[in-house]
């Protein structure tokens, strides 16, 4: 599912995430896999679980994560594929070089 706002209100409608079968293998693999963050692994489960077609409320439920980061998670994945799910580079100093005194 992936998530629209409308312009004219300030209502989000949600729409289905439609997956090739290929697509659900790619998700499959990288969800279960071992060799990837698990951070990338529980944003394919999100979309895996969206393309079953289980509501936003109950995919937040079992991934332990806010229903936004849900909509964020289907919203990357569409745009960028696989490559949408893997953690977005951040600028500025790592926390623990600033809590340290390096940076």
């Amino acid at each position: 599912m992936i998530l629209f706002m409308e312009p004219e209100a300030s209502v989000i409608v949600e729409s289905g995430v439609d997956l090739t079968s290929e697509q659900m293998v790619e998700l499959r693999e990288l969800a279960g896999s071992r060799d990837v963050p698990a951070d990338v692994a529980l944003r394919a489960r999100i979309v895996l679980w969206s393309g079953e077609g289980r509501r936003r409320k109950d995919i937040a439920e079992l991934a332990g994560v806010a229903p936004l980061t849900v909509d964020r998670c289907k919203a990357r994945y569409a745009a960028r594929g696989l490559a949408g799910l893997e953690e977005k580079r951040r600028g500025g100093v790592p926390r623990c070089r600033r809590r340290c005194g390096l940076g």
